[in-house]
């Protein structure tokens, strides 16, 4: 079993930063093994991807809307996974969310964090 903490969130003004961090613990838990990613949920909106890394060697892919402002990485020592979020926008407010995928033998299985609130507003 795979547990996923998200922390860092809060608010903030449009233009401003914050970093992301999820926790991932459980037993033979390494997140270099896991296809991670970054959800965010708006109010009555649905849940979409904001940015994912790939397991292994860590290939990373953006959502247009964040793309050059937020930046995704992971520290394979510390199974944390970071999202970096620079020029934050009010659009940008919302549940942020980690997930982990794993593919063992053609059996997937996926995990997601509760959530950490990022907040922009004037």
């Amino acid at each position: 079993q795979v547990q996923l903490v998200e922390s860092g969130g809060g608010s903030v003004q449009p233009g401003g930063s914050l970093k992301l961090s999820c926790a991932a613990s459980g037993s033979n838990v390494n997140v270099s093994r896991f296809g991670m990613s970054w959800f965010r949920q708006a109010p009555g909106k649905e849940r979409e991807l904001v940015a994912g890394i790939s397991s292994v060697r860590g290939l990373t892919n953006y959502a247009d809307n964040v793309k050059g402002r937020f930046i995704i990485s992971r520290d394979n020592v510390k199974n944390v996974m970071y999202l970096q979020m620079n020029n934050l926008k009010i659009e940008d407010t919302g549940v942020y969310y980690c997930k982990a995928v794993r593919v063992v033998n053609y059996e997937t299985s996926q995990y997601w964090g509760q959530g950490t609130q990022v907040t922009v507003s004037l």
